[in-house]
């Protein structure tokens, strides 16, 4: 695991403000690694690797709730003198998937068999405390924060058309995924997908372990999740889904799946 960023901004870490752990302005500009233009790329203590997972489900970015969470509790960890690599654990494990995203998440990879091919009961079981928590790595294509004018990076200027966007994810995730032994890479939105499959035209990893096909598990994206999972029939959608699309990619992920 490369600590050598945690090493960097440890002292700054160590000295944020109540304010600035609530996201005060001042804590971007304290915590950045690179700018390019609008584009803006901070320090969060995510490196942490789970060298035993089979499952490695990948986001697009960190967003500012879970960078701020994880700062919060490395903070706490640099105060109770913890080692480098035990603050970066807990403080990666601090923003993991909760909520309304990760039943949406679990529905859709139940739905298509990953549980059965991984040999669990559930996929929620990757998510809770025993066995199969330590199959599971939670990551980001940006394993750094990126944001926008000071907001959320979601893709937009495209990644892989950023040098600088390009060189994060060649330096960071990358380098994290050489410590992982051929698992299944899952991507979050076709954006995450497009990069998975770039670093697999690059040799990093196996193009046929992408199962891309999911809808992004937002919430603001249920009637896509709906059809998928057949809760919802073609003639009820609406016309921003595109049944056809979402068809032929669950028939494609189903089928990698079974080739595997």
């Amino acid at each position: 695991m490369d600590t050598k960023n945690f090493a960097r901004f440890k002292d700054v870490i160590a000295g944020l403000t109540e304010a600035e752990l609530a996201g005060d302005k001042s804590l971007y500009a304290k915590l950045t690694i690179e700018r390019d233009g609008p584009l803006q790329v901070c320090y969060a203590p995510f490196e942490h690797v789970n060298e035993r997972a089979t499952l490695v489900i990948v986001g697009i970015t960190p967003g500012k709730t879970q960078m701020l969470n994880s700062l919060r509790m490395a903070k706490q960890c640099i105060e109770q003198g913890l080692d480098p690599d035990r603050v970066v654990h807990f403080a990666k494990g601090t923003g993991a998937f909760s909520g309304p995203m990760r039943s949406l998440l679990v529905s859709m990879l139940n739905h298509v068999g990953i549980h059965r091919h991984l040999g669990v009961r559930d996929c929620e079981d990757f998510f809770e405390f025993g066995a199969a928590s330590g199959l599971l790595h939670s990551t980001s294509i940006l394993r750094n924060p990126v944001f926008v004018n000071g907001e959320n990076y979601n893709g937009t200027p495209k990644m892989l058309n950023n040098p600088m966007l390009r060189a994060q994810i060649m330096k960071d995730f990358a380098k994290d995924v050489e410590q992982l032994k051929d698992p299944i890479y899952v991507p979050l939105g076709d954006k995450v997908a497009e990069a998975l499959f770039y670093l697999a035209d690059k040799c990093v990893i196996k193009r046929s372990r992408i199962l891309d096909g999911l809808p992004h598990p937002s919430p603001a994206n249920i009637e896509r999740i709906q059809y998928f999972l057949g809760n919802k029939k073609a003639e009820d959608l609406s016309s921003k889904t595109n049944a056809r699309k979402i068809d032929l990619a669950k028939a494609a992920l189903i089928e990698k799946l079974a080739a595997l």
